[in-house]
């Protein structure tokens, strides 16, 4: 019971952080936040090259800063329907999107679920921890856009169409505001998981009163309670089966940078990211930093790595767009190889 106990005890802050990020997702959706930065994009002037470029920037960001979960459901939309109004290339947008979602999930704590479970072992704080990450996320938000440019070169060269200006409605509301708190908590404060869903909540409460045609049932649809409660149980189980089988964090206690990297990025598509986190942060690992490294950018290698992609693959067959995943590992293993090997010398 003890070691149940401990498991829920290690487990239940990033769960509730990224209901709140969510939550929070949903408000600045609502105010027209993220059609407003795909907006933004198409007035890049150029050709396609300009376009895909501040459209994966403006991905990372969201990723970084609303948890890259909330950057599939929301931005994945945005970039194809910017691609498309404009004429660029669409298979650029649509794996850009997930490819970068993922990589960018290492800014802050709260960018990744498995960030706060393997964190959570360690002293640092969340300022510290994304100082000591920013330049790994450069090089790998780099590496995304780069592998795509030199994929899709030729095909997002083509001129854009020029299209009607149409004003964004955007409006500087709870949902903006809740985004700007969310910031300021995952930067500040140890533990924000309590403090960005209580801000969630609130954000929420406030739309439902001043968004008439806002239902209970949409609010649910995007945090999808039930995906969240079987990822929970999982997470649980697997810390408590790590806290009575320690061979895994003896390992790891051993390992140097790139065997953890390595193994880590195995254990992710094996399993599926969040599960090999929890199997890890059950104890201290010699290597965090390099350890997420492998847990948030490889499982770009398999559809099936993280909950993310999962996500990314139902929208983009709502959004009417064709995907392959044997194009998807093809990029993934090229983002996720170029990625391990540029970063790991700027890890520190």
């Amino acid at each position: 019971m003890h070691l149940l106990v401990t498991s829920v005890s290690a487990t239940w802050q990033p769960f509730v952080l990224v209901a709140g990020l969510l939550l929070i997702g949903h408000c600045a959706s609502r105010d027209g936040l993220f059609e407003s930065l795909g907006r933004l994009g198409t007035r890049v002037p150029g050709r396609g090259l300009a376009l895909f470029v501040v459209m994966m920037l403006l991905v990372a960001a969201v990723s970084a800063v609303l948890n890259l979960d909330s950057a599939i459901v929301f931005m994945t939309p945005v970039a194809l329907h910017a691609a498309r109004a404009k004429g660029a290339d669409e298979k650029a947008f649509v794996y850009g999107t997930v490819l970068m979602s993922n990589s960018a999930s290492l800014l802050l704590i709260g960018s990744n679920l498995t960030n706060i479970l393997v964190i959570g072992n360690t002293s640092t704080s969340p300022a510290d921890y994304s100082a000591r990450m920013f330049l790994p996320w450069c090089v790998a938000v780099a590496v995304v856009v780069g592998v795509v440019l030199a994929w899709r070169w030729t095909a997002l060269r083509g001129e854009l169409v020029a299209t009607s200006e149409t004003r964004a409605a955007f409006r500087f509301g709870a949902g903006v505001i809740a985004t700007l708190l969310a910031v300021v908590a995952m930067l500040f404060v140890r533990h924000p998981a309590l403090v960005v869903i209580v801000v969630g909540v609130i954000a929420e409460g406030v739309m439902l009163v001043r968004d008439c045609d806002l239902r209970v049932r949409s609010i649910l649809d995007v945090l999808n309670p039930l995906t969240l409660s079987v990822l929970f149980v999982v997470a649980v189980g697997i810390g408590l089966l790590a806290r009575h089988w320690e061979a895994p964090a003896r390992f790891m206690a051993h390992a140097n940078v790139v065997t953890t990297t390595v193994v880590a990025t195995l254990s992710a598509l094996a399993l599926n990211n969040l599960p090999a986190a929890s199997l890890f942060a059950a104890h201290a690992v010699a290597h965090p930093y390099a350890m997420l490294l492998g847990l948030d950018v490889g499982p770009s290698c398999l559809v099936t790595g993280a909950l993310s992609s999962l996500l990314w693959r139902r929208i983009v067959r709502r959004e009417g767009a064709e995907v392959s995943l044997g194009t998807f590992s093809t990029l993934g293993v090229a983002v996720t190889l170029a990625t391990v090997v540029l970063a790991l010398p700027v890890l520190g």
